[in-house]
């Protein structure tokens, strides 16, 4: 009898390794900015206590295993920020394009996107630091700066939802673009937060099928 060789078991989430204080891109020798970036900020240890004073209060979102499971979208499969984040990003860039039209009712969808993008922002916030709370220490180092970025974004928009609401457009619209730009470095960092280490799934080894007595 021929026998097949057993799968190897793949890594669970639970037994990933730990940060090691780079991203994974410089740990491979990656020599791009962006994975540079991240090495420096998971390494950054200003960052280490800024994320040592905020774990205990961020923890507290997922202490009970049913809210744990709540926040990292147990039931849909996708964590509940990653799907949160949708409303807010999808406020603000509509508000951007309706920018280019001048006319009256173009310019009042805009400003209730913006406002509509601010309030939508509070459960996503609340949504990222539950998350947050579940990553590994060089990770949440990168979350910090996401944090901050995202919360420049947030003050921008609720100073352009302000410009705009005193008939001040020009410098609502100015506002609103410059947000674009924070959001589009937010959503970098975002990305690394959200994809976090891969599981590391070893390559099966290639057989080839083996025909014995007319059967396979």
């Amino acid at each position: 009898m021929h026998s097949t060789p057993s799968a190897p078991a793949a890594f669970t989430g639970d037994e990933l390794p730990q940060s090691t204080g780079r991203s994974l891109d410089a740990n491979t020798g990656s020599s791009s900015c962006y994975a540079q970036l991240l090495g420096l900020l998971e390494g950054a240890k200003p960052l280490g206590a800024v994320v040592k004073s905020i774990e205990p209060y961020a923890a507290r979102l997922t202490a009970r295993p049913g809210m744990r499971g709540f926040f990292r979208g147990d039931a849909t499969g996708i964590p509940l920020h990653g799907i949160l984040t949708d409303a807010p990003f999808g406020a603000w860039w509509s508000a951007v394009f309706l920018d280019f039209y001048k006319d009256e009712g173009s310019r009042v969808a805009a400003k209730r996107l913006v406002a509509v993008g601010v309030i939508a922002a509070v459960p996503t916030a609340v949504s990222g630091w539950a998350q947050w709370s579940m990553k590994d220490h060089g990770t949440k180092r990168v979350g910090i700066v996401h944090a901050a970025v995202n919360a420049a974004a947030i003050l921008v928009y609720l100073v352009s939802w302000a410009a705009r609401e005193s008939g001040r457009h020009e410098l609502g619209i100015g506002l609103t673009r410059a947000g674009a730009v924070l959001l589009l470095a937010s959503g970098f960092l975002g990305g690394h937060l959200r994809s976090g280490r891969p599981r590391r799934v070893p390559k099966l080894p290639r057989t080839e099928s083996t025909k014995v007595n007319g059967t396979l």
